[in-house]
């Protein structure tokens, strides 16, 4: 019994011991880092229906693409729950490429987040307590930004740094007090009106009760459920041809935000590689470009895109019956195999015309003219969203137009294709800054052989030169046949039509440039690529507008094409001519009926061929573009109101000067738009500032190339670009006055007198309301490309 009863007393002295050891450790637990934050029992908000709006009128407008401000996107509840970070996405300096940083796709939890170095903006992470204020670097920000608020209607300090040349210092909760010492108006929204006291109560106190988030509901109709079924169907159909078509189809719409027009309401939607079959949630493959090798099967998804749109990535392309139809008809009922499927090595990530020779040339340029105009729009506006090095290289505003599929010479000639298809292939996948040098001369090298060779075919195939039947009329229906591009410094615009005054140089777009221009600067560019890669890709691109300037001289006359060509390369660019492009044809015909006055100057030659253009294509023309191309004030829109023929005669003057004779147009911004207002109506224009150069040939020195008495101004209704960079608000019966005032400003103090009286300053207590109005109008009059403008480039006139 005596030893019994020592049993007992050890055993019953270990079990407390181990309770005790238990309950310390588990009294720990809550201090680990990266805890669940807790949340109030009761919440006082809801985050779709409170939250997001404020967020979505205020916050968003910065912080909604890849150069949002320390990477932190506000546009959906999982960018907001990810946190910030103080990796700078866009570096022309790097050696090496940086991880990619993709929401939705490199990381699929916000611990994994963590471990890519994101902090949260949102919770002290090793506190994870409501109530706690100070652990919230977005609360630390929001009050920072309330405290120290801007005088109503005044221009910002100088000490006050906007636009992409800013650098952001990214704080964390731990660095805060520093930061808000030495910038006490670096607060958000940052250098704006700020948050009125009904928003920054509400955000506070959903703060601090936990700041709980919830991702945009998606609940598709029958309807729409069953075209998501029928689509993602075809696109994992079995068999060679099936499959190759597929991975063609994928490659040029992966970036795009696709629909459902016939589907009231239809969600928009993104084509993914998904680890995930049908009728389960996709889980995308990580591959940095859409044509890596995937490393294991999938299947092609549309997944929906759960976010606020953002007008600068917003690319839409739509799905119907009748799409699918003509792809059928393009790639399906033709007489075609498959030898051998294609694989994802070098070679064919960097050919696609190797890649995909099995698909007749024909049907892929067909499907690429059929949304030229989606196409054009892929490479000028995304995916990046600051892209200087790779926008100057084009001219501030041109039109582009394409040969016709029937005589193009690639679609139509086996023979000339199998020699020219070796020449076809792009720079920019090896990002070894030992190898731009090498890569750049192969590169190059092949594309001047094959202008040559092309040079050649075509004067041999038609000696008496290019006619206008050479030039795509879009069928008689389709406008994408004529385009025109605006750059606005680091961004660019594409608009359907024929736009502004006429402009110095065309672009004559064939399928290879038109295929390889698509997978430079969209398929096989990577924002966080190196040094390398992207100045291999600008480099690239400076070829493809040179190759295509040259297809447009076949157009006009022999003896015109030296001072054209000499106007577009003036400066060093000629001796760059000598070095790295190929010689211009000067010598072969034209079969253009051209009189002898429409070759005395360059004006007159663009001029005369605008006007053959312009009748091959009248039936898809946009109108005449009565704002900038109307002599003696006479044209006149009759389908438009009084009211606003009115407003486009006093604008018209404003968009058919040059700098030289309107000095106004060289000091304002690239872009800015008007919002002319009469009770309750309003008409919104954009003025569209196009800079003049002596070339765009070079990566560098661009500012030193400027010829600002030559820049002009296109008057645009309704908004173009992505991000303006100022706004004006003017009553309808004092828009004579704003008009004569900016015709007789002449330097920068008068430009800030027009916006002292009718401009929309940052600090404007009406700022956030007149842009959510901008986006109204587009909702209003093209819902489906509706997206918020970004405000990064809003200039403090």
């Amino acid at each position: 019994m005596q030893l019994l009863s020592r049993r007992a007393t050890w055993r019953i002295a270990s079990v407390t011991l181990l309770l005790t050891v238990l309950v310390i450790a588990c009294s720990a637990v809550q201090t680990y880092p990266h805890a669940e934050p807790v949340v109030a029992t009761h919440q006082s908000f809801d985050y779709q229906r409170d939250i997001r709006p404020i967020l979505e009128t205020r916050c968003m407008a910065c912080h909604g693409c890849y150069d949002a401000p320390c990477q932190l996107k506000l546009t959906s509840a999982e960018g907001i729950e990810r946190g910030a970070s103080k990796k700078q996405v866009y570096d022309g300096t790097r050696i090496d490429d940086a991880e990619p940083t993709r929401l939705g796709i490199d990381a699929d939890s916000t611990e994994a987040w963590r471990q890519k170095g994101f902090f949260s903006v949102l919770h002290d992470a090793n506190a994870g307590a409501a109530q706690q204020l100070d652990g919230s670097l977005l609360y630390r920000m929001i009050e920072l930004g309330h405290r120290n608020p801007f005088p109503a209607d005044s221009t910002l300090p100088e000490a006050i740094k906007i636009g992409t040349k800013h650098t952001f210092s990214c704080p964390s909760p731990g660095t805060f007090d520093d930061y808000a010492e030495e910038n006490p108006h670096g607060g958000m929204p940052y250098a704006t009106s700020g948050l009125s006291d009904q928003e920054f109560a509400t955000l506070s106190r959903w703060i601090s009760e936990g700041a709980v988030t919830a991702p945009q509901p998606w609940n598709p109709s029958a309807q729409e459920q069953a075209s998501i079924e029928r689509w993602e169907t075809f696109f994992n159909q079995q068999g060679a041809r099936e499959q190759l078509v597929s991975r063609y189809l994928f490659e040029h719409l992966f970036i795009a935000h696709l629909h459902f027009p016939d589907i009231a309401g239809s969600s928009f939607y993104e084509l993914v590689r998904s680890a995930t079959p049908p009728g389960q949630p996709a889980e995308p493959l990580a591959t940095v470009r859409p044509n890596d090798d995937p490393g294991q099967p999938f299947y092609y998804r549309l997944r929906p895109l759960r976010e606020t749109l953002v007008e600068k990535t917003h690319i839409t392309y739509a799905l119907d019956a009748q799409r699918m139809d003509r792809w059928q008809e393009l790639f399906l009922q033709n007489d075609w195999a498959v030898a051998t499927p294609p694989g994802y090595a070098y070679a064919e990530r960097s050919n696609p015309f190797i890649t995909f020779t099995a698909i007749p040339a024909r049907a892929r340029y067909q499907f690429m003219l059929d949304s030229a105009e989606y196409f054009v729009r892929s490479f000028i506006r995304g995916p990046v969203c600051r892209g200087q090095i790779a926008t100057d290289v084009i001219r501030d505003q041109f039109w582009t137009v394409f040969e016709d599929p029937q005589q193009e010479a690639y679609v139509n000639d086996p023979l000339y294709r199998s020699l020219t298809t070796p020449l076809l292939g792009l720079p920019g996948q090896d990002s070894d800054l030992s190898a731009l040098g090498a890569a750049w001369l192969e590169y190059s090298s092949k594309r001047n052989q094959y202008l040559m060779l092309r040079h050649d075919y075509y004067a041999e195939r038609k000696p008496a030169g290019a006619d206008m039947a050479e030039i795509w009329d879009g069928d008689g229906h389709n406008r994408d046949a004529l385009l025109t591009i605006f750059r606005h410094h680091d961004s660019a615009s594409v608009r359907r039509g024929l736009w502004g005054q006429v402009p110095e140089t065309i672009w004559v777009m064939d399928y290879p440039l038109l295929e390889r221009t698509y997978y430079e600067l969209v398929v096989n560019f990577n924002v966080f690529g190196s040094l390398s890669h992207q100045a291999q890709t600008r480099l690239y691109f400076d070829l493809i507008r040179n190759g295509a300037e040259h297809n447009f001289l076949r157009f006009v006359p022999a003896q015109a094409r030296k001072a054209l060509y000499e106007q577009w390369y003036q400066g060093h660019a000629l001796l760059k001519d000598r070095i790295a492009y190929a010689d211009v044809s000067l010598d072969t015909p034209v079969a253009i009926r051209y009189t002898e006055e429409d070759t005395r100057s360059n004006p007159a030659v663009m001029a005369a061929f605008t006007r053959q253009l312009m009748a091959r294509a009248d039936a898809v023309d946009s109108g005449p573009d009565t704002l900038n191309r109307c002599p003696q004030n006479t044209c006149q829109r009759p389908e438009l109101s009084d009211q606003q023929r009115h407003i486009d005669q006093l604008l018209r003057p404003l968009g058919q000067g040059t700098a030289a004779s309107v000095p106004v147009i060289a000091l304002l911004p690239e872009i800015s738009f008007l919002r002319i207002h009469e009770g309750k109506q309003r008409w919104v224009y954009t003025l569209v500032h196009n800079r003049a150069h002596s070339n765009v040939a070079f990566m560098f020195g661009e500012d030193a190339r400027l010829q600002p008495e030559r820049d002009t101004l296109t008057v645009m209704r309704g908004t173009l670009g992505s991000y303006p960079n100022f706004s004006f608000d003017i009553p309808l019966q004092q828009l004579p006055d704003f008009v004569a005032a900016l015709r007789a400003t002449r330097d920068e103090a008068g430009l800030g007198a027009v916006a002292a009286r009718w401009g929309v300053r940052r600090t404007s207590p009406s700022f956030w309301d007149i842009i959510a109005d901008f986006r109204r109008y587009v909702e209003e009059t093209d819902p489906s490309q509706a997206g918020l403008f970004d405000i990064n480039r809003y200039q403090n006139l």
